[in-house]
């Protein structure tokens, strides 16, 4: 069952972006959060396992390694350095001791839609067997059609769901995010499929402001906007999902203010709403 104490809150190190990855460590354990989720650009510069290492050290469980995939291209050698950056992401992930690389697939408006989601089968399947040498899972993420230009060309559940299932694979899932799936009419649906598909990897929450002033920085607190996040729960826990609630915040707003009243801000929000 998704609880409202903290034994399943995760928080991604992209939610509080000011903070270097160890401060998010100290501060995430001692407020009692058990789950983090990294974002690869914190890694820079670091030994990866001695990072991996320390987040266990401080009681965090390392949920995901945030992200891989921008699969496709009109420019094949962009398409092969995109699957060798797939690659490297997979070794970090293992290094880290992160049990799951979230995807976020790609697009590129030189060509179809089509065309790029095809691209992004093939470009997971490349990664197959990388996965499976050193036991990494997969999960797509469709994201807000808002973003198919550019960021990505799976932008439904449906989508998602089909790609997982064509592509035939264990190390492949989804990841649910609210803030990318909240409007979708199919959404209990598809979300009961993917339960059923032993698909469901991963659940990510945040809110979407009325007005949003920037549909990429301006993501709110759970329960400052207007996503049915109880009702969405409810379909995820009735899917069989019992894994980590992931916060996930994009704000320039958030990122501005004090980090440690943002996080105090980010429990509450959590027990109240999640």
């Amino acid at each position: 069952m998704l609880s409202a104490d903290l034994n399943k809150l995760c928080i991604h190190t992209i939610t509080t972006k000011p903070w270097e990855i160890e401060t998010s460590c100290k501060k995430f354990s001692r407020a009692g959060v058990k789950g983090i989720s990294v974002w690869r650009d914190t890694l820079s510069g670091r030994n990866i396992r001695q990072t991996g290492e320390m987040l266990r050290d401080h009681g965090l469980s390392i949920v995901s390694l945030v992200r891989g995939g921008f699969f496709p291209s009109f420019d094949p050698q962009k398409r092969k350095q995109a699957i060798d950056q797939n690659k490297k992401a997979i070794e970090e992930a293992y290094l880290l001791g992160a049990p799951l690389i979230v995807l976020v697939c790609g697009a590129d408006p030189k060509q179809d839609l089509s065309e790029s989601r095809k691209q992004i089968k093939e470009g997971i399947e490349h990664l197959l067997d990388d996965c499976r040498s050193v036991n990494v899972k997969l999960a797509i993420e469709p994201l807000h059609p808002v973003y198919a230009d550019t960021r990505s060309a799976v932008n439904s559940m449906k989508q998602a769901n089909d790609l997982v299932e064509s592509i035939g694979s264990p190390v492949v899932g989804v990841a649910v995010d609210v803030y990318h799936v909240w409007w979708d009419p199919e959404l209990e649906t598809e979300i009961t499929r993917c339960g059923k598909m032993n698909a469901l990897f991963a659940y990510h929450v945040c809110d979407w402001k009325v007005p949003t002033l920037d549909v990429l920085n301006d993501r709110g607190l759970m329960g400052e906007g207007c996503i049915q996040l109880k009702q969405i729960r409810s379909w995820v826990q009735t899917a069989g999902f019992t894994g980590w609630n992931e916060v996930e915040i994009f704000s320039n707003l958030y990122w501005q203010q004090d980090q440690d009243l943002f996080l105090n801000k980010i429990i509450q929000a959590y027990q109240k709403y999640v």
